[in-house]
C-alpha cells in the first residue's frame, strides 16, 4: 500500500481538521482523532474540543488554505456512495486568488465542484490525498469531465479533464463564466463584480457564486478590463451587483458599468463592514438576505484569501451561509454587532426556536481558540424576556 493511500483513513477521520502546512505535505493524522479512551491522557483534547469544535462552531483548521480546501471538500463530500461524492474537482494554483474566487461557480447546482489547491504546477499531499478520497463521478453537463484545470494549475494524475486558459486574472474568470454557463445551459441574468486588486474587498463573492451560480468578474479600481467588458456583454444586459466601496471600484467604472446592465453598489467602508453588508443585502432573488436568526455563517481571516474559495462548499451546502471576515487576533466590532443583531433567542423553549451555526476557516494563528469560544457565545441562542408584555418577568 503506498503512504498516500495509508494516510486515508485519518484524512476522512479528521476532514474538518487538518493542520500542518498543505503546501508541504500535510500531516492529516494530526486532527482530531477518533476511540480515544476516557482513561488515555488528554483524551478530551485527543478529541478535539473546543479546538476543533463547539456547540455552535465547527473549525476547518489548516495552516493554509491548501489544507483547508481539502478539509472542506472532504466535510462536504464525506460519503463513498457516488450519490455522496462530487461531480468534479476544481484545481486552482495557491498564488491565484481571483481564480479561486471566481472558480467558486463550479460547486454550484449545475456542476458540485469544490476547489482544491495546487502549489504552482506540483500537487501537495493534502490535495492529493483529498482528491484520491474524493473520487469525482463526472459532471454530465461538461461532458463528464471530473477535473476542471483553472489555468497553470496541477494536473490531476488521473480523470477526465477540462482546462480553463486565460491570459491574466480578468481572463480567466471570463472563460470560468463561459464554462460555468455551458454547464448551466445558459447564462445568468446576474453578474457580482468585485475587485481584482484588493482581494479582501472580493473574498464574499466566492460563497455567492458558490451557492446560487452567478459568475464572479473583476475589474480595476478605475476601470473595466476588456475581458470582463466583453462578459458582460455576453450576458446581453445583465443586473450588475458591484461589491466594494467607491474607495476600491470607483463610481467612473459604475457609470461605465451602467451601459452593459443595470447597477447596484453593495459595500462598506473596510472588509468587514464590506462582507455584512453583502451578507444583509437582498434584492429579489440575488442576495442572502441575513437579517434574522437561524443562518449558516462562515468566518475567514482576510489574511488568508483563498479560504474564501476553500470555505466556498459550505456556502453552498449544509446550512449555507455567507462569508463573514474578520482581519486580526480579535473580532472586529461590526461584526460582534452583526451576530448580537442576528442572535436566536425564545421567550419558553429553545427547542422551538431557530439556531444560528458557524464554520471557522484556518488554524489558531489566524482566528484563536478565544476569539472561536467567543464566536460560540454570540451563535448561541439564549432567553429573552418580553418586558412589554410581561412587565414583572
Amino acid at each position: 500500500m503506498s503512504a498516500r493511500r495509508s494516510l486515508l483513513p485519518a484524512v476522512l477521520a479528521t476532514a474538518v481538521a487538518l493542520a500542518g502546512c498543505g503546501s508541504e505535505g500535510t500531516d492529516l493524522s494530526e486532527g482530531p482523532v477518533l476511540g480515544k479512551k476516557g482513561e488515555e491522557d488528554s483524551a478530551s483534547v485527543a478529541l478535539g474540543f473546543p479546538g476543533f469544535a463547539t456547540k455552535n462552531t465547527t473549525r476547518v483548521g489548516g495552516a493554509d488554505p491548501t489544507a483547508d480546501a481539502a478539509g472542506t471538500a472532504l466535510a462536504v463530500f464525506a460519503g463513498s456512495a457516488s450519490t455522496q461524492r462530487p461531480r468534479a474537482v476544481t484545481l486552482v494554483r495557491d498564488s491565484d486568488w481571483q481564480a479561486g474566487i471566481a472558480a467558486s461557480v463550479f460547486m454550484s447546482i449545475s456542476v458540485r465542484a469544490p476547489v482544491l489547491l495546487t502549489a504552482g504546477t506540483d500537487m501537495p499531499g493534502a490535495s492529493a490525498d483529498a482528491l484520491d478520497a474524493l473520487r469525482p463521478t463526472g459532471a454530465r453537463t461538461l461532458r463528464n469531465a471530473q477535473i476542471i484545470r483553472i489555468g497553470e494549475a496541477a494536473r490531476a494524475s488521473r480523470g477526465r479533464e477540462v482546462q480553463v486558459r486565460g491570459a491574466n486574472p480578468y481572463a480567466l474568470a471570463q472563460q470560468i463564466d463561459r464554462l460555468q454557463s455551458t454547464a448551466a445551459g445558459k447564462s445568468s441574468d446576474r453578474v457580482v463584480i468585485a475587485s481584482g486588486e484588493q482581494s479582501q474587498f472580493a473574498m464574499p463573492a466566492a460563497a455567492w457564486a458558490a451557492k446560487s451560480g452567478d459568475p464572479v468578474l473583476f475589474v480595476r479600481r478605475d476601470t473595466i478590463p476588456p475581458e470582463t467588458r466583453a462578459a458582460l456583454r455576453a450576458h446581453q444586459q445583465p443586473k450588475i451587483y458591484v461589491l466594494g466601496p467607491p474607495t476600491v471600484i470607483s463610481n467612473r467604472v459604475l457609470a461605465d458599468l451602467r451601459k452593459l446592465g443595470t447597477v447596484r453598489r453593495v459595500s462598506g467602508a473596510d472588509p468587514v463592514a464590506n462582507a455584512i453588508a453583502f451578507a444583509r443585502f437582498v434584492d429579489g432573488r440575488f442576495g442572502w438576505g441575513v437579517i434574522d436568526p437561524g443562518h449558516g455563517l462562515v468566518f475567514a481571516s482576510t489574511r488568508r484569501p483563498l479560504d474564501a474559495a476553500a470555505a466556498a462548499p459550505l456556502s453552498a451546502s449544509g446550512k449555507y451561509g455567507p462569508l463573514l471576515l474578520t482581519e486580526g487576533p480579535r473580532l472586529p466590532r461590526p461584526l460582534v454587532e452583526y451576530l448580537l443583531d442576528i442572535q436566536p433567542g425564545y421567550e419558553r423553549d429553545p427547542v422551538r426556536g431557530v439556531y444560528n451555526h458557524g464554520w471557522v476557516m484556518g488554524d489558531s494563528q489566524v482566528i484563536s481558540i478565544a476569539e472561536q469560544a467567543r464566536l460560540d457565545s454570540l451563535l448561541e441562542i439564549v432567553p429573552v424576556t418580553n418586558t412589554a408584555q410581561n412587565p414583572t418577568r
